[in-house]
């Protein structure tokens, strides 16, 4: 076995489960149980609702709780985590279906979460910490709104038609205002208002089961004209394999694959932030991002041949679970368990819940899921921050969560870009004089200048660097200082070798002293200073290159052919971006 074969192997091997995952589950597995069944009672109207909401219908929303339920349950990174189908998914897989039908979001699914795995691999979780706030809080209240939005036509009880959720929910209440039908939206609104009532009144009851049970038996007693969510077949579908005949056609996977990619950096993301929360409320728990990774890809790889669409770790299932008691991993598997009990005995039942109120139940999830302190305090810490979160909300309603994402992940590095850039100093550092006389004193003041970087040379700061330096004059000798340099680039090295040479150009004889054995290998590949290391004007540190400077200033001039420049050189110390 190769060398590569053998870290990819033991890559795998860290990411697979072991004995020790199921010990948590020796200590209190009544527990365990009880939270799991707590989690399912929550779970089936959030399973029916989102599988409504994402276009496949209810069944594809229960299939994925179960089927990515279990699989993301045994072998995922956290031991308190609960996967399934979640609001935010839904808002990325409508447009899909409209583009490319069922078919073609459970391809989607399915290249998400080989990509998921490729990433796990790769030992890309870590690095979701580095994920700006302002940008997680900007699209998950976008998420919230455009949820709500999805919900108006099922609410009133009408169609909504267009490309964008807000013009079918502008659509729908057009529609709604020529007829109104007042039972679907008191339906909807009665059961958003006790969900949000009773989580502030008993935040242990479920009442987001009790009231789309209620609101069913209302309806069938009453016989009420609602839409319903339809019967339901008895079981979930057989694993097939017919849904992958796009993939046969080239040209079907270059279509499908940007929106896989979105699929799998959503999934990615969400599962990673629940992670992290799912620590936070318990005790000693640490998840492990890759293995997380990992679990989320395989259980999108394997829904699909079940009929369920892209899944992902859900916030609200993972604080029901651990708020219940949850230690380990039998809470979570306990869960699909008993979905898939009800999936299989109880089909008819569930085919006769009204739409109206699974919208409602959507409709108080969306309220939940924003945290009005957290973006209350993004809002007062910086304007750039809450720019950020402004435009990344804003994107996500208007156009999607994909590009609202890149938008404000790409605008919040270019902010972070800058601050970086403001904190690199250039600082003119005088030079010691030691024990020689007036005259040598005052040739080192009038004729050489020391420059000291602070901080990182990059693209960001460079310009501004070369602004400020290449300005010099009065001095013959410019000895520029790099061991405070903590990171060099290609633009960076590029524009220090442009001030050489504008500095020689003018006569100045130019001394570099401290370059970092990293920073000189960038330099040597760019051919920057070149000149310099063969005259023997590179030096390890400042005291030998003021030793040289000394020589050189007893000499007629810095070197042959070097004029003095003639306007005195101000003091720069000035921060860049």
């Amino acid at each position: 076995m190769t060398g590569t074969a053998r870290r990819l192997y033991g890559r795998v091997a860290r990411l697979l489960p072991s004995p020790a995952d199921w010990r948590p589950a020796r200590r209190s597995p009544g527990r365990d149980l009880i939270a799991g069944l707590t989690v399912a009672v929550v779970a089936l109207p959030l399973a029916l609702a989102f599988g409504v909401g994402s276009g496949l219908g209810a069944q594809a929303g229960l299939a994925t709780a179960v089927v990515a339920g279990a699989v993301a349950a045994v072998f995922g990174g956290s031991n308190l985590q609960v996967s399934g189908p979640t609001g935010a998914m839904t808002v990325v897989l409508v447009p899909i279906v409209h583009g490319h039908g069922p078919g073609g979001v459970l391809a989607v699914g399915l290249l998400a979460g080989l990509v998921l795995v490729v990433l796990a691999l790769a030992r890309v979780g870590r690095y979701a910490r580095y994920m700006p706030a302002p940008v997680i809080e900007g699209f998950t209240a976008g998420i919230a709104v455009v949820i709500a939005l999805q919900q108006v036509p099922a609410a009133l009880g009408v169609k909504g038609e267009g490309e964008r959720v807000w013009q079918a929910a502008g659509d729908a209440a057009a529609n709604f205002a020529r007829d109104p039908r007042p039972v679907p939206i008191v339906l909807a609104l009665v059961v958003a208002g006790v969900m949000l009532l009773g989580a502030r009144w008993r935040p242990a009851v479920p009442f987001s089961f009790l009231t789309v049970a209620a609101a069913t038996v209302v309806a069938e007693i009453g016989g009420l004209d609602v839409a319903r969510i339809g019967t339901l077949p008895a079981g979930l579908p057989a694993p097939s394999a017919g849904f992958l005949d796009p993939f046969l056609d080239p040209g079907a996977i270059s279509a499908l694959l940007p929106a896989a990619f979105a699929v799998a950096a959503l999934g990615a993301l969400e599962s990673l932030l629940c992670a992290s929360v799912a620590d936070a409320m318990s005790v000693g728990e640490r998840h492990d991002p890759d293995r997380e990774l990992f679990g989320q890809g395989l259980a999108n790889v394997v829904s699909p041949l079940f009929g369920g669409i892209p899944a992902t770790a859900a916030i609200a299932r993972t604080a029901v679970n651990v708020r219940s008691g949850a230690r380990s991993r039998l809470a979570s598997l306990t869960h699909a368990v008993v979905l898939a009990v009800i999936v299989f005995s109880a089909g008819g039942l569930v085919g006769r819940i009204p739409l109206a109120a699974l919208a409602g139940v959507l409709l108080a999830t969306t309220v939940r899921m924003v945290e009005v302190g957290s973006l209350r305090a993004i809002a007062r810490s910086t304007r750039g921050d809450a720019a950020v979160m402004v435009l990344t909300f804003a994107v996500t309603v208007v156009f999607d969560l994909v590009t609202a994402v890149a938008t404000g992940v790409g605008v919040a590095v270019v902010l972070a870009l800058r601050a970086v850039a403001r904190s690199a100093q250039i600082e003119q550092v005088p030079l010691e004089t030691g024990d020689h006389g007036d005259e040598e004193r005052r040739l080192l003041t009038e004729h050489i200048v020391a420059y000291r970087f602070d901080g990182p040379l990059f693209f960001g700061a460079a310009h501004r660097f070369l602004l400020e330096l290449s300005e010099v004059a009065d001095v013959r000798v410019v000895i520029l200082r790099m061991s405070r340099v903590s990171t060099i680039d290609a633009t960076g090295a590029g524009v220090l070798g442009d001030v050489i040479t504008r500095l020689e150009g003018r006569g100045i004889t130019v001394l570099l002293s401290g370059i970092r054995p990293g920073h000189d290998e960038v330099l040597s590949r760019l051919g920057v200073a070149g000149h310099l290391r063969r005259d023997g004007l590179v030096f390890p540190d400042t005291p030998s290159a003021i030793t040289h400077a000394r020589t050189l200033l007893v000499l007629p001039s810095g070197r042959p052919g070097s004029p003095v420049a003639v306007a005195r050189h101000p003091d720069v110390s000035a921060p860049t971006v």
